[in-house]
């Protein structure tokens, strides 16, 4: 075969098998409906590197208060533990989250539990975990090559692909004063990459993940 077209036949696979790679934003079949509103969300680039959808108010000023009412990270919907994530990681996951957002949140405001004990200059931040997973990593350009192309999904099957961890989150901040919502995000964020689908979840998978969306938060608040 000409080696030109040998050349644009592998261009051909390679589109076709890249374009089905996993997707680096929350697709919005995968909203769960926590969020008041999910319209005008655009994808933006994150300070750390990532990306996520976000909507932020025009008249947003982060200098326009002191407090933010936020207890914890709630989780929604209800989690469903299982073999792989069990109850103890949604828990671990939960704690390191909302320790390291309150510690982030207290660099610039007072953090209070309850709305009602603060002042009319406090900020209400609602979020929560809507999802931990782990899926198969999509098709690398390596992969392109029929022969290897049939060997990765022949792993895939067997359990023996490599696999993606994945944590959802959504959240927004509501000005305490008029109850309008002033910011809102959706992210997905990836852990490490686990050998294959028997080995289990842990919050440590995800531990740089939540400390560079908190560097995120960080960069956010000061801005």
């Amino acid at each position: 075969m000409n080696p030109s077209r040998n050349l644009l036949i592998g261009a051909a696979l390679a589109g076709l098998l890249l374009g089905g790679c996993t997707s680096k934003v929350t697709e919005s079949t995968q909203y769960s409906g926590f969020l008041s509103s999910y319209s005008d969300l655009k994808e933006f680039d994150t300070p750390s590197g990532g990306k996520a959808m976000r909507w932020i108010s025009p008249s947003w000023d982060s200098n326009a208060y002191d407090t933010v009412a936020f207890n914890k990270l709630e989780f929604y919907p209800a989690p469903k533990p299982n073999e792989r994530v069990n109850q103890q990681t949604l828990t671990d996951i939960q704690n390191y989250m909302t320790s390291k957002t309150k510690a982030t949140l207290g660099t610039k405001y007072r953090v209070v539990t309850n709305p009602a004990s603060a002042g009319s200059r406090t900020l209400i931040l609602r979020a929560a975990i809507t999802g931990v997973s782990a899926s198969n990593e999509g098709m690398k350009w390596y992969e392109v090559v029929p022969i290897a192309a049939v060997v990765g999904a022949t792993q895939a099957a067997t359990g023996h692909r490599d696999q993606d961890t994945e944590l959802y989150i959504e959240a927004e901040f509501v000005d305490a004063r008029t109850n309008q919502t002033v910011g809102r995000v959706v992210r997905k964020v990836f852990g490490t990459t686990l050998e294959n689908e028997s080995q289990q979840v842990t919050a440590k998978d995800f531990k740089v993940a939540i400390d560079k969306l908190n560097a995120d938060l960080w960069a956010f608040i000061r801005s």
